[in-house]
């Protein structure tokens, strides 16, 4: 894989600190891609994360939202030891974290048959939506002589 070097990018930009960090930590993460998930569109601003917890109970999973990052983690409660011959369905400790966009919420959390539904919404607020401008009929030359008077 190539890497980048964002160096002369942080000089020259103001605002951007986010996106190069999450650049960053693109480039440096290794794959790991437990457990499985399925990242959905639902609608035009409406999102769905799927992750397949077979094994795992809803009181051994822990869901944070912060700062624009979801964290899942999970790690089953040590019960009895078990001797396997074949152990498939994996059951070891795990943290998945979801960077999100600006204003993308957590609205609901479910648990069913083994995959954990994570639901999420993204509400802009009124003041950052595009509003439209009245034009005024007014000729430039009244507007100036209205402001000198």
């Amino acid at each position: 894989m190539r890497t980048y070097d964002f160096s002369p990018l942080w000089r020259s930009t103001i605002g951007f600190d986010r996106l190069f960090s999450l650049l960053d930590e693109t480039q440096r993460a290794v794959e790991d891609n437990y457990p499985p998930c399925n990242i959905e569109r639902l609608g035009d601003d409406r999102y769905q994360i799927s992750l397949a917890l077979a094994g795992f109970a809803p009181d051994e999973l822990n869901i944070t939202a912060e700062h624009n990052v979801l964290t899942v983690e999970g790690r089953k409660a040590d019960k009895e030891t078990r001797e396997y011959l074949y152990q498939g369905i994996s059951s070891r400790p795990f943290k998945r974290q979801f960077n999100l966009a600006d204003y993308v919420q957590v609205t609901n959390a479910s648990f069913d048959n083994g995959l954990l539904r994570i639901e999420l919404v993204r509400e802009i607020p009124e003041a950052m939506k595009p509003r439209r401008i009245a034009i005024s009929a007014a000729p430039v030359e009244q507007i100036a002589q209205q402001k000198a008077a």
